[in-house]
């Protein structure tokens, strides 16, 4: 973690890269600006004026979702706080990671600095000390439908603050009881309101949405990358990237990618070398044509997300200028919902074309004059080798098995909570299937790489360029050339290893390069 970098949220909108610094424990403290305590406040003094009022309040005076025709009154107000979040402590699967659990507190935070949720400053403070302390709660990954919020796994934040369930804090799974006194922090005692604010909104799939995005842009990065790559050791035909063709159909993504390649090919020195063939297979001819969809969508994807991190995403809201109260439906997730259903497609389709390029590597019908499969043992000793085979079936059944996670989430709305959430988004489902298959995808890449690297040693460097070199030498710090057959998991673990810490010489792509396109 940083030792200076201090986050503060409530002055200016939070965005995709400051999600990615507190998820990665890259920011040192975190705390919310003054003004947003102010706005904060003003709301709550609103929602008490008007519970002091005796108004109708939904789940301050009412029961909640279908149940708000019951009237709460008296001392049972104060308990309806802890029973919100208790009777949603059903979440299942497997937790979300801590870099997403850390997502999920930064996006509820950013939203409710917002000051339309109706609860205290101290709520705020609480969410913030969590990130400031290395506190994450352990949140089951499954029983969001994506409206009315996030209601289950968002109890989970709710409950760890007062001190209940299980959190990880240094790396171990304890009681958030006891984890908040080693941090010596005390337990939120929740307040009328403030169990539905922190539950009642769309933070869990918008942090897993926010963490999603830089990952698709690294992996279009590195495709491009590795399109290069591929051109080389396959003796291909770089003009394929001249950028007079990517000005006749002018998609900006497209020729970004276009470009990225042009500069790991040092186009100008290959075009000028020897032959290469009329036309390429479409996996390398047509590579920024496929990776340039998702470059192209992503200007959107990033609005429609950060728009979610940084709207009042609850119900009801509290005016805190007026102090009125709005009760509606801003806790549905559709926008999130799409924008991942979309950018899990492309993802997968770079899956698929990785996949495709790693066979013409392998095919001797297609590779130029390497060895079948890129085996790298000598002549005499070839026919009892079979080098990258069985890479490449996996790399198969990973594409596969991303492509089958595409069907749209979107379409699977049910009607649940006696027909009170009658339609609802599933954008947490949309959400956790785009992270699926970019875990799936990054594998296919890490996979390639290693093939591409192989193939660099096998035609002893010659007629490769820029990135070809630079991959092949990172990778060889990890990774020894596959002379004999040989276990291969803990190379693909290790080429993985370097592209999560983010060390491994895939090229720079920014989330405002992608903005401005």
């Amino acid at each position: 973690m940083s030792e200076a970098f201090e986050l503060i949220f409530g002055e200016e909108p939070l965005t995709l890269e400051s999600v990615e610094l507190i998820a990665r424990r890259e920011v040192s403290r975190v705390r919310v600006a003054e003004s947003a305590r102010e706005r904060t406040a003003r709301g709550r003094a609103a929602l008490q004026k008007l519970l002091a009022e005796d108004g109708v309040i939904y789940g301050v005076t009412t029961g909640f979702g279908d149940s708000c025709q019951t009237r709460v009154s008296g001392d049972l107000i104060e308990k309806l706080p802890q029973n919100l979040y208790r009777f949603h402590g059903c979440g299942v699967g497997e937790d979300f990671t801590v870099e997403e659990a850390r997502a999920i507190l930064a996006a509820r935070l950013a939203s409710l600095c917002q000051g339309y949720s109706g609860v205290r400053p101290e709520l705020l403070d609480g969410l913030a000390a969590f990130l400031t302390s290395d506190l994450a709660p352990c949140i089951p990954s499954i029983g969001s439908v994506g409206a009315s919020g996030d209601l289950t796994p968002l109890s989970y934040v709710a409950a760890t603050l007062s001190g209940e369930r299980d959190v990880i804090h240094g790396g171990q799974r304890k009681s958030a009881s006891s984890a908040l006194a080693a941090a010596g922090l005390l337990p939120l005692v929740l307040e009328p309101k403030e169990s539905l604010a922190l539950m009642n909104g769309t933070s869990a799939m918008t942090g897993v949405a926010a963490l999603c995005i830089p990952r698709a842009l690294t992996l279009a990065r590195f495709a491009s990358a590795l399109t290069a790559a591929s051109c080389d050791v396959l003796q291909g035909q770089p003009r394929h990237f001249d950028a007079r063709i990517f000005e006749a159909k002018p998609h900006p993504g497209q020729a970004l990618c276009a470009r990225w390649i042009r500069e790991d090919l040092d186009f100008e020195k290959a075009r000028s070398e020897g032959p290469a063939r009329v036309q390429d297979r479409y996996s390398l001819r047509c590579a920024p044509h496929v990776i340039g969809v998702l470059l192209d969508t992503l200007p959107n994807i990033i609005q429609l997300v950060e728009i979610e991190l940084n709207g009042a995403n609850d119900n009801p809201l509290v005016d805190p200028e007026s102090g009125e109260l709005l009760h509606g439906g801003n806790f549905y997730g559709g926008h999130v919902c799409s924008a991942m259903d979309t950018l899990k497609t492309q993802v997968a389709s770079l899956a698929d074309l990785m996949d495709r390029q790693l066979a013409l590597l392998c095919n001797p019908a297609t590779n130029h004059g390497l060895p079948v499969n890129l085996v790298g043992a000598p002549e005499t000793e070839r026919s009892a080798h079979h080098g990258f085979k069985a890479m490449q079936i996996t790399t198969s059944a990973l594409a596969a098995e991303a492509a089958k996670l595409t069907m749209p989430a979107s379409v699977f709305s049910r009607s649940t909570e006696n027909h009170n959430q009658d339609k609802v988004s599933m954008g947490t489902i949309a959400a956790r299937d785009c992270a699926r298959i970019l875990d799936l995808a990054e594998v296919v890449a890490a996979i390639c790489a290693l093939a591409c690297a192989q193939a660099v040693d096998l035609r002893e460097k010659s007629g490769c360029h820029n990135r070809a070199l630079k991959l092949h030498s990172a990778i060889r710090q990890v990774s020894e050339k596959v002379t004999f057959d040989r276990e291969m998991r803990p190379d693909i673990d290790a080429v993985l290893a370097l592209l999560r810490e983010k060390t491994l010489p895939v090229g720079d792509a920014s989330l405002d390069q992608i903005r401005k396109l």
